[in-house]
Formats: structure tokens, sequence, C-alpha cells
């Protein structure tokens, strides 16, 4: 896979994920994710399940309109290996239009089906995360 799939691998990804798009979230996220999101906890989250039930309840955008945009972008690509990181700038319309921008590493590997995120780091980019 050249950079550009990569990267438009990891687009999907994250439009799963404010698009409350669970399918695409489960086929490209590895069961055994490991993620640090400052904002939700202040202990390491494995698994699926959490984020099953935040993508459901689209608790990135509450289903309002948005726009992504990675600032930034780093690729780091060792074989079966893709280390991504970017500062992820997010738009929200609601009353008026509402940013919030956040420091992401994401780790893919890939698998005989394909490449899945492992590993998800994020920290805080200048303001908080209030939508």
């Amino acid at each position: 896979m050249e950079e550009g799939e990569l990267w438009a691998f990891l687009e999907e990804h994250l439009r799963s994920i404010y698009e409350g798009d669970w399918a695409t979230y489960e086929a490209t996220t590895h069961e055994e994710l490991s993620l640090y999101e400052w904002f939700v906890a202040p202990h390491r989250l494995d698994g699926l399940p959490f984020h099953r039930f935040m993508l459901e309840n689209q608790w990135a955008t509450r289903g309002r309109p948005y726009r992504l945009d990675l600032l930034e972008k780093r690729l780091q690509r060792y074989k079966d290996v893709a280390i991504f990181s970017y500062t992820l700038l997010v738009t929200v319309e609601g009353d008026g239009l509402r940013h919030f921008a956040v420091n992401e590493s994401r780790v893919a590997v890939r698998f005989p089906e394909g490449w899945k995120v492992v590993h998800v780091h994020k920290s805080p980019a200048g303001a908080g995360l209030s939508l």
C-alpha cells in the first residue's frame, strides 16, 4: 500500500468515528486496541466495547455536520507497521462553528485481512474539547 492509500485508510477510519459508523470502525480497528484519550480518562482504555458505546451515541459530533483537517501529517512506515502522527482539527456546526484540536498518533498494522489501527495516543493541542 502506497503512502496516499495509507492516509486514505486513516481518513476512512477517522470518518467512521465522527459519523458513528460502527461497521467501518470495527473493520479498521483491531479488537485488542489500546488507547490513551486524555479527555476521557487518565488511564489506558483497552478493546472496542467503550468505543462502540461512544460511536453509537455519536459522542464526537452529536449528529451535527463536521469537518476534519489533518495538520502537520507525518507517516513512518516499517514494513507491516504504519505510524501516523498529526494534529486533528475538528470543526462542528452548532450554534456557529466550534473547533477543537488534538495531537494524535495512531499505529496501524497490516494483518491478512488488511490494515487495522492497534494503538492510539492523544494529547491536548490548544483549547479543550468542549462541543
